[in-house]
């Protein structure tokens, strides 16, 4: 495509413009480089709305954009058109897919096999112990798991895949350069390394809330289903789930209590025919793949860097700790047992699984 990778991605940065536009003014001009230099009268007669003529007149008159694809792949941050071979097929499937991606790390043909794992910020722990142990069983089959690096079941998501040595793909809804939550930077560069991130946003793109809802389309559509572990009624894990079914994508809810809120979501899904799962199992067995039980590379655990920390370690080895019983084991104070847990979430050593609960990675 050569020299049409410019454009592709300057007509991308035109709000508004979708494929269907993108194809007629190849039609109509032969080539997006001629449509980008096209004066506003040739492209008002195809029917290009005002507003969408006066953003590209604006973006036209401070944009060069051979200058701005090399001024991105400079920073290291591979753009991916529509048209390229490397980007994702799964998403040229969807009704609305973006005409160009911002990506850091790398995709490779495994991810293929990709399902996405998403839900409520305010996981319990029973929502983090079940996204850890089907995200860690998927990815032991060869599963890429899919989200959106939010904190709750995201996080989890991301970090159980990782931890089990797999693949892991977070889709952002702030530019590739701009890693929300601030927390999640080391997350993000772990993805980098096993994994990508991806976004249809510009480099530089800070977090504006409507642009999370419209990323969630990638989420499902990079992916053959979508689970969803906990969510309550207005949530973005249903958006994700909505466009799944609008993409033809499958929809799995994981059954949880009736009492707690952020299983109203999930249990609203089940009314509406989402199928219910229990384990990864059942997700194989329903998108009928070929089971593979992957001897995955399994990163080896930072060593203690301190006896307090050996004595956790030692602790958790049984199961799940509170901060309380772990400070008491220990003899110190909560505010010491605090500062210790962060620094060993840090280091990948612990992780916190809601209500001040600790388990060993």
């Amino acid at each position: 495509m050569g020299n049409e990778r410019a454009y592709w991605l300057a007509f991308h940065l035109v709000y508004g413009i979708s494929l269907r536009w993108i194809e007629r003014l190849r039609t109509h001009f032969g080539a997006l480089a001629t449509a980008w230099e096209a004066d506003q009268a040739q492209l008002q007669q195809l029917g290009l709305r005002d507003s969408i003529l006066e953003r590209f007149r604006t973006l036209r008159q401070r944009l060069d954009p051979h200058q701005y694809l090399a001024t991105v792949e400079a920073q290291g941050i591979r753009v991916l058109c529509y048209p390229d071979e490397a980007y994702p097929p799964r998403l040229r499937e969807i009704p609305s897919p973006p005409l160009a991606l911002f990506m850091r790390g790398e995709l490779t043909p495994a991810d293929d096999r990709a399902v996405a794992i998403v839900g409520t910020r305010q996981a319990t722990s029973y929502g983090q112990l079940v996204t850890q142990q089907l995200a860690s069983e998927l990815c032991q089959h060869g599963i890429t798991i899919v989200s959106g690096l939010a904190y709750g079941i995201d996080r989890v998501a991301h970090e159980a895949a990782l931890d089990a040595g797999g693949r892991s793909i977070a889709v952002f809804g702030t530019g590739v350069d701009v890693v929300y939550p601030r927390a999640h930077q080391r997350l993000a560069e772990r993805l980098i390394k096993q994994g990508a991130i991806l976004s249809e946003f510009p480099p530089g793109t800070r977090p504006i809330a409507e642009n999370f809802p419209i990323r969630n389309r990638i989420i499902s559509g990079l992916s053959l289903g979508v689970i969803v572990v906990e969510a309550p009624m207005r949530s973005g894990a249903l958006i994700t789930a909505r466009f799944a079914a609008e993409q033809g994508r499958s929809v799995y809810a994981v059954p949880g209590p009736i009492t707690s809120p952020v299983s109203q979501g999930t249990l609203a899904l089940l009314k509406d025919g989402a199928t219910p799962i229990g384990s990864a199992r059942d997700i194989l067995d329903d998108l009928q793949l070929e089971v593979r039980q992957l001897a995955l590379p399994t990163p080896p655990a930072p060593s203690p860097a301190s006896p307090h920390e050996a004595q956790i370690l030692a602790l958790l080895a049984h199961g799940p700790y509170h901060i309380d019983d772990l400070a008491a084991e220990l003899g110190l104070g909560i505010s010491q047992m605090n500062v210790l847990l962060l620094e060993m979430q840090l280091r990948g050593q612990v992780r916190h699984l809601g209500s001040q609960l600790y388990a060993r990675v």
